[in-house]
């Protein structure tokens, strides 16, 4: 591998650019965190796991059973950000769909499924008001589940697994296979994939689409959060390594949109400094895109970026003039979430018999999208209603998150995300997309693209 040139000229950062981005940055971050997008997150691990209460778990009666699906206002986010995204329709109108979908077709194993949907500010999201969020869900309305959407910050979902509540994600939040075990049999995602199988995929995607060639260093920004750590220190950066690049990791806390943005700021200024110019996202959707508006006010710092889903590649598509044009150019990496990732024009939709179902659901319900896209939201909630009633109807006997996490253990290997493709329920597994396709931004066309067949995730 050739020698990387090194930038000898001294550099000044343009203060007022970076000011005049600032404003932009803010808004951005809020309004990728109303895009049902990832923020990064991870905790520090229980003391154990919780222990299953034997008996019927919260909100299971001998009749019913509570879920609650958690929605984030995304016309008032897009309207106070000005941010383009196609719209997601009237989600209290898609959770009663699924609802009268469920009850019309056996119930939760037999119990009726009582939905309860609730609304999430993303402009207040902290950690306080994900403990208020919590203890509302689990205290006031006593869920045996919930599925979340805009819940990033690191204390949320150990919140739920210690009320014993099962958490479904829709979040796109990252979550490794280690973490999954020390929140099981609580935490789960029926339309993303596990972490760390998408780290050592991506890293040797990008080596065989040549992306480091020429390079002797790759920038890695990567939220600061345990889990997110873990999965960098333990499997991305040894493979980086074996790739024949050295990692150059900045850290950036991403507790609120003033850390996030200063934590990118520096990172951006460290990259530019040292000359590095292939540049690549671990742990969060939101730092792509507001690392690009920085990156742009800087003169003479073009790096070329990879790209997969996690990075939400929609937004800038949506949003060219966020970041400088040229952001997109040569942009290669992994895809698996179809609604974030390609124009309904390069994929057919729907395009899959579990696509179809859940339309199908919807639109029983009265419910109908314009676009995959504008189902990114429907999808994920029909994902994990689809994984609710498998667990549950095959329940004898009480219905707790032990004995509904024993069916998906058995039958998991039968359910196919209709967000995603592939499958790695089953045996343990607690992440559902368990393949790929590779993705590229494609110049001419000015979008992404899919390339080649779907392959599973490295093991």
């Amino acid at each position: 591998m050739t020698s990387q040139v090194q930038t000898t000229r001294r550099w000044t950062r343009d203060r007022s650019a970076l000011l005049r981005v600032g404003a932009v940055g803010a808004g951005l971050a809020v309004a990728l965190a109303g895009c049902g997008t990832l923020m990064p997150g991870g905790h520090t691990g229980a003391d154990g796991r919780v222990a299953v209460a034997a008996g019927n778990g919260p909100g299971v009666t001998e009749d019913s059973v509570k879920v609650v699906f958690i929605a984030v206002d995304l016309d008032a986010v897009q309207k106070m950000t000005g941010f383009e995204t196609a719209a997601v329709g009237d989600q209290k109108k898609q959770i009663k769909a699924l609802e009268d979908w469920v009850n019309d077709n056996g119930g939760l194993g037999g119990r009726r499924m009582e939905a309860v949907f609730r609304v999430y500010d993303a402009e207040t999201d902290s950690p306080a008001a994900e403990e208020q969020l919590c203890n509302k869900i689990t205290q006031d309305d006593k869920a045996f589940a919930v599925v979340t959407t805009g819940q990033y910050q690191v204390n949320a979902r150990p919140c739920y697994a210690a009320r014993q509540t099962v958490v479904i994600d829709a979040s796109l939040f990252a979550m490794s296979q280690d973490y999954l075990e020390e929140e099981s049999p609580y935490v789960w995602t029926a339309s993303f994939p596990e972490y760390d199988s998408f780290i050592r995929t991506y890293v040797r995607v990008l080596a065989e689409q040549e992306f480091f060639e020429g390079q002797d260093t790759v920038g890695v920004v990567a939220a600061d959060s345990p889990v997110n750590r873990e999965s960098i220190e333990n499997v991305a950066v040894p493979l980086l390594r074996d790739a024949e690049v050295d990692p150059e990791v900045a850290w950036v806390d991403t507790t609120d949109t003033g850390t996030l943005f200063q934590g990118l700021e520096q990172a951006a200024v460290t990259f530019r400094s040292k000359g590095i110019e292939r540049l690549m996202f671990l742990g969060g959707s939101r730092m792509a895109s507001v690392f690009a508006t920085v990156a742009g006010s800087q003169d003479g710092f073009s790096p070329r970026y990879a790209i997969s889903s996690f990075d939400n590649p929609s937004f800038f598509v949506n949003n060219p003039t966020t970041a400088p044009p040229e952001t997109m150019k040569g942009m290669v990496g992994i895809g698996f979430h179809p609604p974030q990732d390609v124009p309904d024009s390069e994929l057919e939709f729907p395009s899959t018999d579990t696509e179809k179902e859940c339309l199908g659901i919807y639109e029983d319900g009265g419910v109908n999208f314009e676009s995959r896209e504008s189902a990114r939201v429907a999808l994920p909630y029909c994902d994990a209603t689809r994984l609710l009633k498998l667990g549950a109807d095959g329940v004898e006997g009480d219905l707790n998150a032990a004995t509904w996490a024993t069916i998906l253990d058995r039958d998991g290997t039968s359910f196919q995300s209709a967000s995603g493709p592939g499958n790695a329920l089953g045996d343990g597994g607690r992440a559902a997309v368990g393949a790929y396709r590779v993705l590229r931004f494609d110049a001419d066309k000015g979008h992404f693209v899919y390339e080649g067949p779907e392959v599973p995730f490295d093991e």
